[in-house]
């Protein structure tokens, strides 16, 4: 029997989406995930989100990387969960509330379109990590927790780093312990109207992908902390797309964060069993 799917992108950061009213979980173990995400014999993406009905409003996530293992929350995952939940009726287009195991993330986009927003209520500000020192090229880093926890690495141009050597070594490096930590690289805009940039190496898909939106509020996060720029900030992806981050900085914590962003839906189809 084949069953619905819808392949989705924020940013370039691609998706198997599924309507939980047709599948569930307990259908998708490990090894079918990683062959719906397989870029030759499958769908092909970054993860896979199941949406479930949940309370009024409300919209069960469960995210899964490439490579089956599970995630408490993926930001353009849930960008493009937002757009295809209204889509689908599951919940208004005007706000929801995606429950995902990083808690609740309320979310928002237009009736048209293909942009999403959804909003995080209080974050902690990125800090240094004890035993992770910057290497020649890089200027800081610092590790924050978006559901996730990302490290952020400031370096004068994302173009010359080595996403894959130095990307994996810091995803595993021994101070963050044995789950690791997404790196994220940035580098300052050419000019004051233009974008910072930024690329990232994504546990679970254990690689560069084009875009990384919990990796973008993490580095907004820094980049306003250490007075190198002020909410709202724009980014570009390395797949060539806008993320916008706005909020407000209290402290050591930012309150009231919105991430703006891609969410389209590419095409749908039919899985078969």
């Amino acid at each position: 029997m084949a069953r619905r799917f819808y392949k989705m992108t924020g940013s370039g950061n691609d998706f198997v989406l599924l309507d939980g009213r047709e599948h569930r979980l307990a259908e998708w173990p490990a090894e079918r995930i990683v062959a719906a995400c397989d870029r030759r014999n499958g769908v092909g993406a970054d993860g896979l989100v199941l949406l479930s009905p949940a309370a009024e409003g409300h919209v069960r996530f469960d995210f899964y990387n490439a490579d089956g293992s599970r995630a408490a929350m993926c930001g353009n995952a849930a960008l493009c969960s937002t757009r295809l939940a209204a889509r689908l009726g599951l919940a208004p287009a005007a706000g929801m509330t995606l429950e995902t195991d990083a808690g609740p993330v309320p979310t928002r986009c237009d009736a048209a379109g293909e942009e999403a927003e959804i909003r995080f209520a209080s974050l902690a500000v990125p800090v240094p990590v004890p035993g992770i020192a910057p290497v020649a090229g890089e200027r800081a880093i610092v590790l924050g927790t978006v559901g996730v926890p990302h490290l952020v690495v400031l370096v004068d141009d994302v173009s010359s780093v080595d996403v894959a050597g130095r990307g994996r070594a810091l995803r595993f490096h021994p101070a963050l312990g044995a789950a690791g930590a997404n790196a994220n690289f940035i580098s300052p805009p050419a000019s004051t109207d233009a974008p910072w940039l930024i690329r990232t190496y994504e546990r679970g898909v254990e690689g560069e992908t084009l875009a990384c939106g919990t990796g973008t509020v993490a580095a907004a996060l820094f980049v306003a902390a250490s007075g190198r720029g002020g909410l709202p900030l724009r980014f570009r992806s390395w797949g060539g797309f806008p993320l916008t981050v706005s909020g407000r900085l209290e402290g050591d914590r930012a309150d009231d964060v919105w991430l703006r962003g891609q969410g389209r839906l590419v095409f749908s189809g039919d899985l078969a069993d």
